[in-house]
């Protein structure tokens, strides 16, 4: 197959290509060649290999090679969960360009066996639906539109393309290592299944994305310095999911018992750092600030309004936050004295 998913959508303006040089991106870098797509290239060089150096030169060259513009950064992520910071890290740079040049969408390499592999590992974590999409062909990231173009093509068929055209590419020798769980489900099970059933699973994702798109309906959260709120949607599904891809892209991923919990509605804490609360027709969001001292009259507004105990220390400090609530609860703003 040589069809690219959204291909409308990459003619309607420059786009920024996340390149690694591996096998998944090197192949996504010329398919946009041959169809004629403007686009420029952003590598990410963690030092993590003895050829993270060579891979970045090598995406220098070919960028130049080809007139495109390569963006490059190097960061050093020592220490524990490496993958999420790596994530965050780059993520972060991605959005610094998008914003700065005006590329309309930032595209990944992610193909199939991707899919298959989290929605795999999502399986077995007890995860739902939404969550075993967490890959989709058309998403967004806080403030960046991301497209994966590549997400209806095969390890294989990836691999046959690079071969048959002779194209250079980077192996990264880590993914034969079974100790990290990606790669033990890909040897294990995606890849066999991949080989017997590749376009039945093509399907599958296609039907599956089409009812997600019907069961889940977005939570658009609107921010007023580190306070933010969104209109619920009409089931808790809807809900859970909206508050949890509102911390993941915050940097903090929610524990089951966290999901669990915000089923019920009312008020909570999420990891000692914020406070949750949930209202018939309102979602709020702050930092939780607790042994603050108000003053009787904020109280007995805030007791009037029926704002949530856990919110009132944060909007007690917030006079901007605090207008935005009395707006949404029909209430008029205090009377001054000046």
């Amino acid at each position: 197959m040589r069809d690219l998913l959204h291909l409308d959508l990459l003619k309607k303006g420059r786009v920024l290509l996340a390149f690694s040089g591996g096998v998944d991106s090197t192949a996504l870098f010329h398919l946009l060649i041959e169809h004629h797509i403007s686009f420029d290239i952003a590598h990410v060089n963690y030092h993590t290999r003895s050829s993270s150096d060579e891979e970045e030169q090598s995406a220098e060259a070919l960028a130049l090679r080809h007139g495109l513009k390569c963006y490059t950064h190097s960061c050093r992520l020592g220490g524990i969960n490496f993958e999420h910071r790596a994530r965050e890290e780059r993520y972060k740079f991605f959005g610094y360009l998008m914003k700065k040049h005006n590329y309309r969408y930032l595209l990944t390499a992610h193909q199939l066996n991707d899919r298959l592999e989290w929605l795999m590992m999502q399986m077995c974590r007890g995860s739902g639906l939404p969550e075993m999409l967490g890959i989709r062909s058309h998403d967004r990231r806080d403030d960046i539109e991301i497209l994966r173009p590549l997400l209806e093509w095969d390890r294989d068929s990836i691999e046959a393309y690079l071969a048959e055209h002779n194209i250079p590419h980077h192996i990264d020798q880590s993914n034969a290592d079974e100790r990290y769980t990606r790669n033990f489900f890909r040897h294990r099970y995606s890849a066999p299944m991949m080989r017997d059933y590749r376009d039945a699973i093509r399907r599958s994702f296609r039907y599956l994305e089409e009812d997600n798109e019907l069961l889940i309906e977005p939570m658009d959260f609107i921010a007023v310095d580190t306070f933010a709120y969104a209109s619920n949607p009409p089931n808790i599904r809807s809900l859970v999911y909206g508050i949890d891809t509102f911390f993941k892209n915050s940097g903090y991923l929610l524990s089951q018992h966290d999901k669990e919990a915000l089923k019920k509605g009312g008020e909570h804490i999420i990891g000692r750092h914020s406070v949750v609360s949930i209202e018939p027709d309102y979602t709020f969001i702050a930092p939780y600030e607790h042994n603050v001292v108000m003053d009787k009259g904020f109280k007995e507004e805030c007791r009037g309004l029926k704002i949530s105990s856990k919110l009132r220390g944060y909007l007690y400090g917030s006079p901007e936050a605090m207008g935005v609530m009395r707006r949404l609860k029909g209430a008029p703003a205090p009377l001054r004295f000046d």
